[in-house]
C-alpha cells in the first residue's frame, strides 16, 4: 500500500495537540460555526447539532474514545490551544475504499482574531502527518472555489485539484416555465440503461465514490432489482428525454431521509455545438418535469460538474448553492 508524502518536515508544535473527544467536541463545534456560519447549509447545521449532542452523551463519548478511526463524526483531529482556549481546529474523518484507508481533512477553522499566523497551515500539516503514520493511501479535502487563500495554502502543502463540483438547489421564488419543444419526457426504459450507465460514470466519477457513496446499481433495470426496491420500500423515479428514437439525457430522483432530495442527471458528452444545445435543452426539460412531478417536495438538489450545463440548470429554476474543489495529496 502506498503512503502519503508530507512535502515538508513537521515538528511538534507547543500549541498543537490531538483532539480530546471527551471534552473538546462542543468547543470545536462553536469554533466551526463561528468560522463557517455564513456559508453553512442545513446539512452543516445538522452536523454541528450531532457534535453538540454527542458531547453531552457520556456513554457515547466513552465509546467514541475507543472508536475514533471508524466513525464519520470528527472524533480524530488536532486543535490549536492558546491563551487558555481552542482557537484552531483540523478534523480527520476516516473512510475505506476497496480495503484502503482514506482520510478527509475537514473543518480547518481558525478564530478570526488569530488568522494569518500560520495556524491553519500547521494544523493541516499535522493532520497529514497523522494520515502518513496510519499508512493511508490518500488524504483528501474540499474547499469552496471562492476561498482563494485556502486553495493557495493547500496547493503549497502538496494537494492537487481532482474535481470541481457545484451543488444546485431549487429556487422557491421561481416556478418552472413551460417551453414548447419537440423533446419528449418518458419513463426510463430498460434499453436506455447502457448509455445511462456510461453517462453516469462520466459525471459521477469513481474517484469520489468513497465519499459520496455513488452506487447506481439500484437503477439497473430487471425484475430482481425491482422486487428488491419494492421489498426495502425505496422509491426511485427515473425519466428520459428523447427526440424521436434518440436518447438525449436521463434524470433520476432518489430520496434521502433528512436531506435535500437528490437528482442525478446523465447526459451525453457534447461532440459539437449543435449536440450541446440539444443536450442542454433535454436536461432543462427533465429538470422542469422533475420539479412539476415532485412539487410537494420542499427542496431538490443536483450535484453536477462545475461549469457544465449551467444555463440549462438555471433556466429550469435551480440556483447554485456552492462549488467545491476536491483536492488530494
Amino acid at each position: 500500500m502506498s503512503s502519503i508524502t508530507v512535502p515538508v518536515k513537521v515538528e511538534e508544535h507547543p500549541h498543537v495537540r490531538p483532539l480530546n473527544v471527551l471534552r473538546d467536541l462542543s468547543t470545536v463545534a462553536d469554533l466551526i460555526e463561528l468560522c463557517f456560519s455564513p456559508t453553512m447549509d442545513n446539512e452543516g447545521q445538522r452536523y454541528l447539532s450531532d457534535m453538540r449532542r454527542a458531547s453531552r452523551d457520556d456513554g457515547f463519548l466513552h465509546w467514541a474514545s475507543r472508536m475514533t478511526e471508524t466513525t464519520s463524526l470528527p472524533l480524530t483531529g488536532y486543535v490549536w490551544e492558546q491563551d487558555g482556549r481552542i482557537i484552531g481546529n483540523s478534523s480527520l474523518i476516516p473512510f475505506r475504499d476497496k480495503g484502503k484507508r482514506i482520510y478527509l481533512i475537514a473543518n480547518v477553522a481558525v478564530h478570526p482574531d488569530y488568522r494569518r499566523r500560520g495556524i491553519a497551515q500547521e494544523l493541516t500539516r499535522r493532520s497529514m502527518k497523522h494520515a502518513q503514520a496510519k499508512r493511508a493511501s490518500a488524504v483528501w479535502l474540499h474547499v469552496r472555489d471562492d476561498n482563494l487563500g485556502a486553495i493557495s495554502l493547500y496547493t503549497k502543502l502538496g494537494f492537487q485539484e481532482i474535481s470541481r463540483r457545484t451543488t444546485w438547489h431549487t429556487r422557491t421564488d421561481l416556478y418552472p416555465p413551460k417551453v414548447n419543444t419537440d423533446i419528449e419526457i418518458v419513463p426510463r426504459h430498460a434499453r436506455f440503461w447502457p448509455l445511462q450507465q456510461d453517462w453516469l460514470r462520466r459525471l459521477y466519477p469513481d474517484t469520489l465514490s468513497w465519499y459520496h457513496s455513488w452506487n447506481f446499481t439500484s437503477l439497473r433495470p430487471g425484475l430482481m432489482n425491482w422486487l428488491y426496491l419494492l421489498f426495502v420500500d425505496y422509491n426511485i423515479k427515473q425519466w428520459a428525454a428523447v427526440r424521436g428514437n434518440t436518447l438525449l439525457a436521463t434524470l433520476t430522483w432518489m430520496p434521502h431521509a433528512g436531506k435535500s432530495e437528490s437528482l442525478y442527471a446523465a447526459t451525453s458528452p457534447a461532440l459539437n455545438g449543435e449536440d450541446e444545445a440539444h443536450t442542454e435543452e433535454a436536461l432543462m426539460q427533465l429538470l422542469i418535469h422533475a420539479r412539476r412531478s415532485l412539487a410537494t417536495h420542499a427542496r431538490l438538489s443536483l450535484d453536477f460538474p462545475a461549469g457544465e450545463m449551467t444555463d440549462a440548470i438555471m433556466d429550469a429554476g435551480f440556483k447554485p448553492r456552492r462549488t467545491l474543489i476536491w483536492m488530494r495529496a
